[in-house]
């Protein structure tokens, strides 16, 4: 991908649900809500505190992570769905 963010943006690729639930009940498109977790695609430099000196992110390309229901703004890039979101918008990483 050549899209790079900027400050403390992420670029995050949402994961894909379950269609079916546990007892085997298959979901269609439209009654599936839109998963609230990602993987991140690429990270911005940081933001800058009073200072001026660029704060690094605490997340990286490549970490699960799971953001609130409404975050981010999506965007098409080279023909793929992906939201653009500040660190901020990001609950947490989830881990193994």
């Amino acid at each position: 991908m050549k899209f790079r963010p900027l400050h403390d943006r992420v670029v995050v690729k949402r994961l894909e649900s379950d269609t079916k639930t546990k007892g085997g009940i298959i979901i269609p498109d439209t009654a599936k809500e839109k998963p609230q977790e990602g993987e991140i695609i690429a990270v911005g430099p940081g933001a800058r505190d009073e200072s001026g000196k660029v704060v690094a992110l605490d997340v990286k390309a490549g970490d699960r992570i799971l953001f609130g229901k409404w975050s981010g703004t999506e965007v098409k890039i080279e023909g793929q769905d992906f939201l653009i979101m500040k660190e901020s918008d990001i609950m947490g990483v989830i881990e193994g």
